[in-house]
């Protein structure tokens, strides 16, 4: 995996690159539609392509290692055949949904006992077989195995998580130095930065990580339900000491706001469930603000849902019909809404990408956290 640093904003820590994938190139900024099970929820292969024009999605290694199975994925060819994405994929190594299992899993030096959420079987997984895992399941980009510590958390706990976290690391590293991918293509290692929200622990950590020397780097432990402002500050934080040429992503980052403030303070690579989560409730993103299609505002507008983005789904169906699928429960609201929402936070990005190249970022930014967080 290579990263060609484009441009930078001269008025923020705003970057536009390319990173480069045996499975294709991925223009950042970017954020990256959530694909937990192998599947981005209500929507087709062709409608990422096409019309939301996803570069790369995500796989998460605890659920695609329970169903289907290790095993059928390696008989398919890895992910990338059974599910027919021919993109970049990124693997979540599990660890935050290990960790969300409290009172089913057992934290220890050498992994992380735990029962599955399915049939209550148990399962171990530790540095070394989340890497051979990942190898399997046949991501572009692997994340290294690490504790994601809740908020509020005492500094004490943080503190003996990180290390731990950094001490899990090396053995990631050495796992995955020590042996080759399965389908033919190269296999990328992001380390993690955690340290929760406490300054010294993450300028530690990402010290720590930067020593690594690997091809990119994550930041995860945040938008845990910190307060905004904290999580911009960390953010800030490690970005100022994660290296200059190497594509930085923030794990389950967040709210469109959350995306331009934070691809301000240099991060190029986003993902988070809330497009898509929302959207089956019912709640748009726009250009011009949030929309709850539940509202009685919306029963007789013909309008296009959004016209100012370049979506299929946005621009032929109304706002009218949408609130009717909503209202009746029908399947099509979840598909429609879940394309549109996804489609806007790819314009959304590839906006800040035009805008960081042609010098005009921060102040278009600026107007833009203020109305795509207007309730309409």
């Amino acid at each position: 995996m290579k990263f060609i640093l484009e441009n930078k904003d001269e008025k923020s820590k705003a970057r536009a690159g390319v990173v480069k994938t045996d499975h294709g190139d991925i223009q950042t900024p970017i954020f990256m539609p959530v694909g937990t099970a192998g599947s981005v929820k209500a929507v087709h292969q062709r409608e990422l392509t096409y019309d939301i024009k996803a570069q790369i999605i995500l796989g998460n290694t605890y659920h695609l290692y329970l169903r289907p199975g290790i095993d059928i994925l390696e008989k398919a060819g890895g992910l990338h055949k059974f599910n027919g994405w021919n993109k970049p994929i990124l693997t979540d190594s599990g660890g935050y949904q290990v960790f969300s299992l409290a009172g089913t899993r057992k934290i220890t030096e050498e992994g992380v006992l735990f029962k599955s959420h399915i049939d209550g079987s148990k399962h171990k997984f530790t540095p070394e077989n989340v890497m051979d895992i990942q190898r399997s399941i046949g991501a572009d980009i692997i994340m290294a195995f690490d504790e994601c510590t809740p908020y509020p958390c005492e500094f004490g706990y943080a503190r003996e998580s990180m290390e731990m976290t950094h001490r899990w690391l090396k053995r990631c590293i050495d796992r995955v130095d020590s042996t080759e991918g399965k389908y033919g293509y190269a296999q990328t290692l992001f380390p993690i930065v955690q340290g929760s929200v406490y300054k010294d622990l993450r300028k530690q950590s990402a010290e720590f990580v930067a020593s690594c020397e690997r091809d990119g780097n994550a930041i995860g432990g945040l938008s845990v339900g910190e307060p905004a402002e904290m999580m911009y500050e960390m953010t800030e934080l490690v970005t100022d000491i994660l290296p200059i040429d190497k594509p930085r992503y923030l794990m389950g980052v967040g709210t469109p706001a959350n995306i331009l403030e934070c691809i301000a303070l240099g991060v190029d690579m986003f993902d988070c469930v809330m497009p898509t989560r929302n959207a089956r409730n019912g709640m748009l993103f726009t250009s011009e603000g949030i929309m709850n299609m539940r509202n009685e505002k919306w029963k007789d507008d013909f309008s296009p849902i959004d016209p100012n983005i370049n979506s299929y789904v946005s621009n032929f169906y109304s706002k009218a019909y949408l609130r009717h699928l909503t209202i009746s429960k029908e399947i099509l609201a979840a598909q429609i809404a879940s394309i549109h929402n996804l489609s806007f936070y790819l314009w959304l990005v590839g906006e800040a990408r035009e805008k960081i190249k042609a010098g005009e970022f921060a102040a278009w930014k600026d107007m833009m956290v203020e109305k795509v967080s207007k309730r309409l």
